[in-house]
């Protein structure tokens, strides 16, 4: 199981983390110096939830987002 949305097919995306030494200019020194590049991940905030999918009531991988949004429906309390 991947770590997707299954409604709008967020997934995890690969970046850097950038670590630097000095002064900034506008502080009165002569600029931030990149020492060290490492990879990172950023991951979506996945919920798992049950929700109404083609009219029967399934387990899905949802990101936060597309929850607060409305895009899901949730099955009735009955």
């Amino acid at each position: 199981m991947s770590r997707v949305c299954q409604f709008c097919g967020k997934h995890t995306t690969s970046g850097a983390k950038y670590s630097r030494r000095g002064r900034p200019k506008y502080r009165g020194g002569i600029g931030l110096k990149i020492t060290g590049v490492s990879k990172r991940k950023f991951r979506p905030n996945l919920q798992r939830t049950r929700a109404v999918v083609n009219g029967t009531v399934k387990t899905v991988r949802v990101c936060a987002k597309c929850l607060k949004s409305g895009k899901i429906q949730k099955p009735s309390l009955v």
